[in-house]
């Protein structure tokens, strides 16, 4: 039995809610901006995915269950086999064009590894990580739905 680590991270992004939640409702595509991330496959069942991760010389492999989805406002998972892990992503309107996203992950440090890291330095490194993913979703999504200030910008 290993320890349960957990971290949460959130970004601002200048984009409607709607549109924050389409582009992270495409769980396939979350290796673009999920960097430790290597695949992601949704299964028959639409609720149940296939993860591969890959960081630091490691490779764990699970399936996870979206267990709550609310839609534009909170998806919550927990894996059903492999890795355990579980979290939620919530979505919070600050304006009509603004949107914040608060991620919340939680993982059980494998045994094996236990020994081997300190969870505070591990956990430091996960949330930095988890971090710049939320950054590079944040940016993929203003890139795909550029707001008001860049129409502006852009002259139109």
């Amino acid at each position: 039995m290993g320890r349960w680590l957990e971290h949460s991270v959130t970004t601002e992004i200048q984009a409607p809610v709607e549109q924050v939640w389409e582009v992270w409702s495409d769980l396939e595509a979350m290796p673009q901006w999920m960097r430790w991330i290597e695949s992601v496959t949704t299964l028959d069942d639409p609720d149940l995915t296939d993860w591969t991760l890959a960081a630091q010389g490691f490779r764990f492999h699970w399936k996870a269950r979206i267990t709550q989805r609310v839609e534009a406002q909170q998806l919550h998972w927990e894996s059903v086999g492999g890795l355990p892990t579980k979290g939620a992503v919530r979505f919070y309107v600050q304006t009509p064009t603004q949107t914040a996203v608060k991620l919340t992950v939680s993982y059980e440090l494998p045994g094996v590894l236990a020994p081997l890291m300190e969870p505070s330095i591990l956990g430091g490194i996960v949330t930095k990580e988890l971090q710049a993913n939320l950054d590079r979703f944040r940016d993929l999504v203003e890139t795909r739905h550029p707001g008001p200030a860049a129409a502006v910008a852009d002259g139109l």
